[in-house]
């Protein structure tokens, strides 16, 4: 098993504008409670996460529309490279031409970030297309977005919805060498979200039932 979530640790740096990660202490037993509890703030889009279509579209669904089977399932996981901070349809050559419907993608980020990463690959919304024409319904990468840091048509955002494509970003791969796995992937489940933090894993291929 390969866990593919980005730890959440103190300062885990997010995008920038969103709310910092916080985890601070609640009640302790040291002082006297019960119990330990903590009190969480973040922004829904915090290390490993999924992006409901709402996230970028008012007239898309919400999280809690798209349900989990897109998240469990036989996934791709393959290296790619930018050319001039994007990923191209050339990076899906030579490969089958129907793929898992999930493609995971390991652009080069690594297992931590001490500091949010400004540069990184993106996706062309022609990759998109490509890997959607070749099956594909959920794309993951390790990039933090799939657009570049200061686009602000999210070409490749709106690509995915056009092609029915869901995302997942923030992943680390660092560690898993290329091929096919089963992936479990399942975020918050948090009502009327325009996405959640998620915990990823990948188990061999076959582990799972076969889902649609």
């Amino acid at each position: 098993m390969h866990d593919i979530s980005r730890p959440l640790t103190p300062g885990h740096p997010t995008w920038p504008g969103d709310a910092p990660y916080r985890l601070e202490p609640g009640a302790r037993i040291a002082r006297g409670d019960s119990v330990n509890t903590g009190e969480l703030r973040t922004s829904t889009h915090t290390g490993t996460h999924v992006d409901a279509p709402w996230h970028y579209a008012d007239d898309a669904p919400r999280l809690e529309e798209v349900g989990l089977e897109p998240y469990l399932g036989r996934c791709r996981v393959l290296t790619v490279r930018a050319r001039e901070g994007l990923v191209g349809p050339e990076a899906l050559e030579g490969l089958p031409d129907m793929l898992p419907p999930r493609l995971l993608l390991h652009t080069g980020q690594p297992a931590h970030w001490a500091e949010f990463p400004e540069d990184f690959a993106a996706l062309s919304p022609d990759f998109v297309r490509e890997a959607a024409r070749r099956g594909v319904w959920l794309i993951g990468t390790d990039s933090p977005s799939v657009d570049p840091l200061t686009s602000k048509t999210l070409d490749a955002h709106h690509a995915c919805r056009e092609a029915g494509v869901l995302i997942l970003e923030g992943l680390n791969l660092s560690a898993v060498p290329e091929g096919d796995y089963d992936l479990v992937c399942l975020p918050l489940p948090l009502v009327g979200a325009d996405g959640a933090p998620a915990r990823a894993v990948l188990l061999p291929a076959g582990t799972l039932p076969e889902v649609p």
